[in-house]
């Protein structure tokens, strides 16, 4: 299961040392309720090696003002603390997937 990131508990998630990657999501959009399903499987797929993680822009907006979003879904890539890679709107798993392989 994609792990609820926050304010609170984001500087010791991505000290974990692995890929780390975050859905940026809100429960209004449509496009992001669909990209959930993906998230969760590819947080059961990668659960040993890659921290998924999903946050709330409306409950979280200081993290994503931290990450720029204007737009959601956004998907960003983080490895050692910084951004090495981001999605922005729906797109499949094989996408997803493609990107983590590449950063691992």
């Amino acid at each position: 299961m994609a792990l609820a990131i926050t304010s609170q508990n984001f500087e010791e998630v991505v000290k974990s040392g692995k890929l780390v990657v975050i859905d940026f999501w809100a429960t209004w959009c449509g496009p992001c309720r669909a990209l959930g399903p993906i998230i969760e499987e590819l947080a059961e797929d990668y659960k040993d090696k890659v921290v998924i993680c999903k946050c709330d822009v409306d409950s979280e907006q200081e993290l994503a003002m931290k990450f720029q979003v204007m737009s959601i879904p956004k998907v960003v890539f983080l490895k050692d603390g910084e951004i090495k890679d981001m999605q922005v709107g729906l797109t499949s798993k094989e996408v997803l997937s493609a990107k983590i392989e590449n950063l691992l």
